[in-house]
C-alpha cells in the first residue's frame, strides 16, 4: 500500500484519529506489522488476533481496528469497530478511491481460479496489471488485493469468493469494478446456502458493485446461469462452446502443451487462439477471459493471442510426468462440475496405458454429498477409467458405486496408502489424474508417489 492518509484510509470509520497521520499499510498478521501500518485484529476459527495487538505496536503500528477494548493499548491507538471484516473492506474501499484502474471481477463456482488467470494474462498485454495472489478472494484476501494498487496499475482483475449471501455484495462494492465474469455454478458452498438458485443469487451479487451498462460475463455453456436473472443495469455477454454463445469456441484441437481452438465472435470476426491447459473447460475459461477483455474497450486480435501467456495456477490440471507415468494434476479443489470435467480431461488426453483415476472427497456439498459421490461412478465409467482409486469415506461411496459397475477400484483410508498403491500400479505408459478438494492435500500423494 502507498502511504495513505488516516482522514482517508479510515473515511466513516474512525473519527478520533489525526486525519494527517500517515499510515503505511494494513496488515493482519503481527508478524508482518511494520513501522506506520494499521494492525487489524481478526478473530478467526484458531486465533484471535486481538492477543498480538501488542505485539504488532511493539513492532511500530500506529492503530489497532479492534472489534473491542484490548488491555494495554491505549484507547488513542485503538479504532474500536463493530465489525472488524467490515472495517477491513471498507478501508480496502477508500484505499481503491484514490485510483482509476479498469478493475474487472471475477465469481463463480467452479473455474474462476483459472479465469482470473487467463484475464490477467490478456490485460497484462495491454499495460501494468494487478490480479488476486493465489485463493486470496475473501472478506481478508480481496481488501489486500486492493491494498496493492498504486498510480501505475492501469488494470486489475480482482476474484471474489463466498460461502454466504452478502458476501460478494461487500466486495463488489469495494474494489468497483468496470465490468465482470461469472464462469460456472456448482453445488460447491450449497451446504451453506441451502439451493442452487441461493448460488446463483450470491453470485449475481457481484453486479452491485458495476456501474449502468457495464459487461456482465456469463459462462452460456451453464444452464442456472442461461436461466439466471440477471440484473437490468448491466449488459450480458454470453461466452462458451454453445452455438448460440455470443463468443464461442470451436474446432478444439490438441497442440503441443496445450490446446487451439478459434474463436468465434459475433461482434469482432474470427481469431485461432492457444491455452497452456490440456483441460477442454480451459477453453470456455479463456473465452469468458476474451470476452470480458474485448466488451471493455481492448483490442480483439491481442486478447485473443495474450491468452497464450496464461499460466495455470497450481495443482490445476497440470499434466506432468513421475516415473514414466503421465500425471494429471487436479487437486486444488472439486466439485461435481469440476469432478467430471476432470475425469472427461483424462479421457481426451492421449495415453498408451491405462486410466487411473485417483479420487478424493468433495467438501461443502450438505446434503448432497451422497448421491454425488455416487454419480462418480457412471461418470469415470463413460470416460474409460480403467482404475478407479478413491481417498476418504465420501470418496469411497463412488468406488462402491462403481465396482457394482464391473469397474476395477481400490479403496484407500489415507493419502499414503494411495501413493503406495500407485506405486504398485501404475506403470510406465499409464495416465494418472490426481482430483480432490483441496483439504484431502492431495499433494502428498504425488510427493510420495514420485520418492
Amino acid at each position: 500500500m502507498q502511504p495513505t492518509k488516516a482522514g482517508i484510509l479510515l473515511k466513516d470509520i474512525a473519527q478520533s484519529v489525526p486525519e494527517t497521520l500517515t499510515l503505511a499499510g494494513v496488515v493482519t498478521d503481527s508478524r508482518a506489522a511494520a513501522p506506520g501500518c494499521v494492525f487489524v485484529a481478526i478473530k478467526g476459527e484458531r486465533v484471535d488476533g486481538h492477543d498480538y495487538a501488542a505485539e504488532a505496536l511493539a513492532k511500530g503500528a500506529a492503530l489497532v481496528v479492534a472489534g473491542r477494548p484490548i488491555a494495554g493499548i491505549p484507547t488513542e491507538k485503538t479504532v474500536l469497530v463493530e465489525d472488524v471484516l467490515d472495517a477491513m473492506i471498507a478501508m480496502a474501499a477508500n484505499y481503491r478511491a484514490q485510483f482509476s484502474p479498469m478493475v474487472l471481477g471475477v465469481t463463480g463456482s467452479v473455474g474462476k481460479t483459472s479465469t482470473k488467470e487467463f484475464c490477467a494474462a490478456v490485460f497484462s498485454a495491454f499495460g501494468q496489471t494487478l490480479k488476486t495472489e493465489g485463493n486470496q478472494n475473501n472478506e481478508i484476501g480481496m481488501p489486500n488485493t486492493l491494498f496493492r494498487l498504486d498510480e501505475h496499475t492501469r488494470y486489475a482483475v480482482v476474484e471474489m469468493g463466498m460461502q454466504h449471501l452478502g458476501e460478494i455484495h461487500k466486495l463488489t462494492m469495494a474494489a468497483a469494478p468496470c465490468g465482470a465474469v461469472i464462469t460456472r455454478i456448482d453445488a460447491a458452498h450449497i451446504e451453506h446456502l441451502g439451493s442452487m438458485e441461493n448460488i446463483v443469487k450470491a453470485k449475481l451479487e457481484i453486479c452491485d458493485g458495476l456501474p449502468p451498462g457495464a459487461p456482465l460475463v456469463l459462462c452460456g455453456d451453464d444452464e442456472w446461469l442461461q436461466n439466471a436473472a440477471v440484473p437490468s443495469h448491466v449488459k450480458p455477454v454470453y461466452a462458451g462452446l454453445g452455438g448460440n454463445n455470443e463468443v464461442r469456441g470451436e474446432n478444439v484441437r490438441r497442440a503441443a502443451h496445450g490446446l487451439l481452438f478459434d474463436i468465434v465472435d459475433k461482434q469482432y470476426g474470427e481469431y485461432e487462439a492457444f491455452v497452456p491447459s490440456v483441460a477442454r473447460h480451459d477453453v470456455q475459461n479463456a473465452l469468458l477471459a476474451y470476452a470480458a477483455a474485448t466488451r471493455l474497450g481492448l483490442n480483439a486480435l491481442q486478447a485473443a493471442a495474450a491468452l497464450a501467456a496464461s499460466t495455470a495456477p497450481g495443482s490445476r490440471h497440470r499434466l506432468g510426468r513421475v516415473r514414466g507415468i503421465q500425471v494429471i494434476e487436479d487437486f486444488y479443489n472439486a466439485g461435481p462440475q469440476s469432478m467430471k470435467a476432470a475425469l472427461e480431461t483424462l479421457a481426451e488426453v492421449e495415453t498408451e496405458g491405462r486410466r487411473i483415476a485417483v479420487l478424493g472427497d468433495m467438501k461443502e456439498l450438505g446434503a448432497l454429498s451422497e448421491d454425488a459421490h455416487k454419480a462418480l461412478a457412471p461418470i469415470a465409467q463413460q470416460n474409460g477409467v480403467d482404475l478407479l482409486v478413491t481417498v476418504g469415506p465420501l470418496a469411497a461411496l463412488a468406488a462402491q458405486n462403481a465396482a457394482k459397475r464391473g469397474l476395477a477400484t481400490a479403496v484407500c483410508e489415507s493419502n499414503e496408502e494411495a501413493a503406495t498403491l500407485l506405486r504398485k500400479e501404475a506403470k510406465p505408459g499409464d495416465t494418472v489424474l490426481l482430483k480432490a478438494s483441496r483439504g484431502m492435500k492431495f499433494e502428498e500423494i504425488l510427493q510420495a508417489f514420485g520418492e
